[in-house]
């Protein structure tokens, strides 16, 4: 192809795109049609189509076994949770989405009422109960749905990124009981600052946007039998609830955390003191 201009190049290289696959064909055709508006509307200068080429090459050179920066990035510019609400369109009254973010892992299997706060956070951190149950959408309990759980500890750290946490902390997956039941024994999360030492960090602090996750806890439920589901339970009364910095907060999915200082019941939970509880129950749409 000869002679491109300003006003021909889209089409020249829209003519040359002829994958064998259609699907691969409307989404490179629409990527392109897409860029070029991009680059035409902000007209970039040379030096500043490099800076975001070094951008991305930054990105990706940020991304190890242990932390994955372009889900940071596609988190923090809203896709993540773009493209969650595209694909789960769910039925009225199942448990809604949210995103995964970039640090789930492998995780024990546990059997109900674990500990799973192992690490120095078990010591110092504000002991918590979380329990709930599984239902289907007529809210019939559902036996045997594995729930996995992780979250970050008191002062906002997953065990990926602290080394003083042993390995696989602040995780489990658990099974539900005849009941549809899960409960588990943790800290009560805090929120933290998703992390700003690598260029999407850059990017939010450049366009005055905080880098904060209110304190939540993770959760993904799989059955043979039922739509995976991927969320989080969010702690009632967080500050950063309105402005999660990757736009995950739902009101369906923020719950109490309920003080509890009964010193009998903590002996019970074998913890020295008042400890906190959060009820929820999440509901599953049954395969197609």
């Amino acid at each position: 192809m000869r002679n491109v201009t300003e006003e021909n190049l889209t089409e020249a290289v829209l003519r040359q795109i002829t994958a064998q696959d259609p699907r691969v064909q409307q989404v490179v055709t629409s990527l392109v049609r897409h860029l070029h508006a991009f680059i035409r509307e902000v007209e970039p200068t040379e030096d500043e189509w490099f800076t975001a080429i070094d951008f991305l090459t930054r990105t990706g050179q940020k991304c190890d076994a242990q932390r994955q920066e372009f889900i940071l990035l596609s988190d923090t510019l809203g896709v993540t949770m773009l493209v969650d609400a595209i694909n789960h369109r769910l039925a009225e009254g199942v448990t809604e989405t949210t995103v995964t973010g970039p640090f789930h892992a492998a995780a024990l299997e546990m059997g109900n009422g674990a500990m799973i706060a192992r690490g120095p956070e078990g010591q110092r951190g504000n002991h918590a109960v979380v329990r709930g149950r599984v239902l289907d959408v007529n809210h019939n309990p559902l036996a045997g749905v594995k729930v996995d759980v992780w979250q970050s500890d008191d002062d906002g750290f997953y065990d990926v990124q602290d080394e003083n946490q042993p390995e696989m902390n602040l995780r489990a997956i658990l099974t539900t009981d005849e009941h549809g039941e899960y409960w588990f024994r943790t800290v009560r999360p805090s929120s933290y600052p998703i992390p700003t030492d690598g260029p999407v960090g850059e990017l939010l602090l450049g366009t005055g946007r905080h880098p904060m996750r209110p304190a939540h806890i993770h959760f993904r439920l799989t059955h043979p039998h039922y739509k995976r589901l991927t969320t989080h339970v969010f702690v009632e009364g967080d500050e950063y609830l309105d402005s999660d910095a990757v736009f995950g907060v739902k009101d369906s999915l923020v719950v109490p955390f309920v003080l509890n200082e009964d010193r009998a019941k903590a002996a019970e939970y074998e913890f020295p003191g008042p400890f906190y509880e959060a009820n929820f129950d999440f509901t599953l749409e049954a395969s197609q």
